[in-house]
């Protein structure tokens, strides 16, 4: 735990390498993500558990990508109001044209977002603090611009998931994760701590991404049952619930 109490955390890519990616890929992103549709959608179906939205007014997503988890969150609550951030211009056209009513904001780093001082109530931030060139930033940004009562529902791939995607890339191509680094759960929790995140709740979900529905489920009930332990820790999607301390 020393050795990520000392660290700035930093990665050595840029912002605008993340942004450069995601563009490349903008045209397939969709078509890619629905040959593994039902681990894709778990992100947003076990988000809304945890987002409390009956009480919430103001939802940051960040980063939206094609904008999808605004039809998850708005079935949950018809009168949230969602704001979409994403840094890639070419997912955005992509959403506009799957959900034109979504609203969407273009952000030009991950270190210092266009939102004023404690806007939002909620904030829902999926499988982007392992591209961030600085984390801790992209953290404290997120906890600067939330209310004193705002949720913060996160995820990422834990450290364990880099060779099973890198298998997995090999074997059947797919969008590509870009410039990333996938960190332990240990470290995202020292991470959170140092910018003001208390943490409620950590999970491993998605042990079995791949393969007929009923052992992806059979996956979730075992990943269930053992949470807490090094099994959960190999979920390909680590998810963190927090309040501001």
């Amino acid at each position: 735990m020393n050795h990520y109490e000392n660290s700035d955390h930093r990665n050595y890519w840029t912002d605008a390498d993340v942004e450069a990616h995601w563009d490349r890929v903008a045209g397939i992103y969709v078509a890619e993500n629905n040959k593994v549709k039902t681990a894709h959608d778990q992100r947003f179906v076990e988000s809304v558990q945890h987002l409390r939205l009956e009480n919430a007014q103001t939802v940051l997503n960040i980063t939206s990508r094609d904008a999808e988890a605004d039809d998850f969150i708005k079935r949950s609550n018809p009168t949230v109001t969602v704001l979409n951030a994403e840094i890639s211009a070419g997912l955005m056209a992509e959403a506009s044209k799957l959900r034109p009513q979504a609203i969407q904001e273009k952000i030009e780093t991950y270190s210092e977002l266009p939102f004023p001082d404690g806007f939002f109530d909620r904030v829902l931030s999926l499988e982007t603090l392992e591209h961030a060139a600085d984390p801790i930033a992209f953290l404290s940004e997120m906890h600067r611009v939330s209310s004193k009562e705002a949720v913060l529902v996160l995820s990422c791939p834990p450290a364990t998931s880099e060779l099973p995607y890198r298998i997995f890339t090999a074997l059947f191509g797919g969008h590509g994760e870009g410039p990333h680094r996938f960190p332990s759960s240990k470290e995202v929790k020292v991470m959170l701590k140092k910018t003001g995140w208390k943490l409620l709740l950590h999970k491993g979900t998605v042990l079995i991404p791949v393969g007929p529905l009923t052992l992806q489920q059979f996956g979730e009930r075992v990943i269930n049952a053992f949470q807490g332990s090094l099994l959960a820790e190999l979920g390909i999607r680590q998810f963190y619930v927090c309040e501001k301390y």
